[in-house]
This record gives C-alpha cells, sequence and structure tokens, in this order.
C-alpha cells in the first residue's frame, strides 16, 4: 500500500510539474545536462518545441518525455529529429495544435487540458493497476507458503507457482498503451 500512495505522490508532482510545461521556455529549461547541443537535429531546442522534458536518470542520461502524451523516448542520436521521432511513435494533441498556444481560444485550451489530463490519469492509473497486481501475487504467494509451512502441507509445485488471474479489467479507448521506446 505504501507503494501505491508513493506513486500517486510522485504522480501528483508531475501531473502539477508538467502544466508548466505548456511553455516552451520551460521545456527548454529542462535540458541543462542534455549530452546534443551542437550540428544535431536533436537540440534542446528542438527537442523543446517537439514538447519534450528532459527526464535524466544515473543509467539513462538521454530520456525525454512529452509533457502532453508522456511518451518517453531514449538512445537518441545526432540525426534523430524529435519531431518526426515523436510522430512516428505515438499520436500527440499537443503535436496536433495548428496554432500557437497563445493563440487558443478557452475552450480549445479547455479541451487540449483535458486531453492531456485523460492521457495523464490513464497512465498513472495503468502504472497503479500493474503494481497492484503484482502485490496481489506476492501475497499469494506469501500466503501459500505460510500455510504450506504452518500446516506441513504439501501441495504439488504447479500450485505454488499457479497463480490465479486477476478479474480483467478492460482499458478504455483512450488509454492505449504506451512504454518507453528505444530510438
Amino acid at each position: 500500500m505504501e507503494m501505491f500512495l508513493k506513486e500517486l505522490g510522485l504522480a501528483s508532482k508531475i501531473l502539477s510539474d508538467f502544466q508548466d510545461m505548456y511553455e516552451y521556455e520551460n521545456r527548454l529549461k529542462t535540458f541543462t545536462n542534455w549530452p546534443f547541443t551542437e550540428n544535431c537535429k536533436c537540440t534542446p531546442e528542438n527537442m523543446a518545441k517537439a514538447g519534450f522534458v528532459h527526464c535524466p536518470n544515473a543509467n539513462r542520461p538521454d530520456v525525454a518525455k512529452c509533457f502532453f502524451c508522456l511518451i518517453e523516448l531514449e538512445s537518441w542520436e545526432p540525426n534523430d529529429d524529435p519531431w518526426e521521432e515523436h510522430t512516428k511513435r505515438h499520436s500527440c494533441g499537443f503535436l496536433s495544435l495548428t496554432k500557437h498556444l497563445d493563440d487558443l481560444t478557452m475552450e480549445e485550451y479547455y479541451m487540449l487540458e483535458m486531453t492531456r489530463l485523460r492521457t495523464f490519469l490513464c497512465e498513472t492509473g495503468r502504472s497503479i493497476i500493474n503494481a497492484f497486481e503484482e502485490e496481489v501475487t506476492a501475497t499469494r504467494q506469501r500466503l501459500v507458503e505460510n500455510f504450506v509451512s504452518k500446516h506441513q502441507y504439501s501441495l504439488p509445485p504447479a500450485v505454488l507457482l499457479h497463480s490465479v488471474p486477476l478479474a480483467q479489467h478492460s482499458e478504455s479507448s483512450h488509454c492505449q498503451s504506451k512504454t518507453i521506446q528505444e530510438k
């Protein structure tokens, strides 16, 4: 349960932080240690124009995530065009904009933000469901092992390893699966 709460807390922070990423300058500021800065297509400026923010970690210094559709791409190479790489992997409402953000009507901005929030909630919900299913499987295994050891009961190995599937949940057409993708 603690893991779920941490996941929700992190998700809430990302949701809040990413709302500021509609602004190009805010996205650009995230690329402070980006490995490609000159004589290439995936400069910080081009990455930010394509909606990406830089989300590095110790093992993956070139991970970029779209603030809007949340797709993560890594393993960038100097000649990779951020806009092209983004569009060929995922449909993104931000990339589909036909107007500058400042030119949107209130209704258009509202609809855009609702799309971003829906994407975020689908992604977060999927992540929490996966973590919950893993915890249920581990808890079931611990309960079976406890029962077997406490009652000196021996189950066939297939029963110990068998996992009863959780009720299938259907994803709405608004929630399509995405994973981190190598370029």
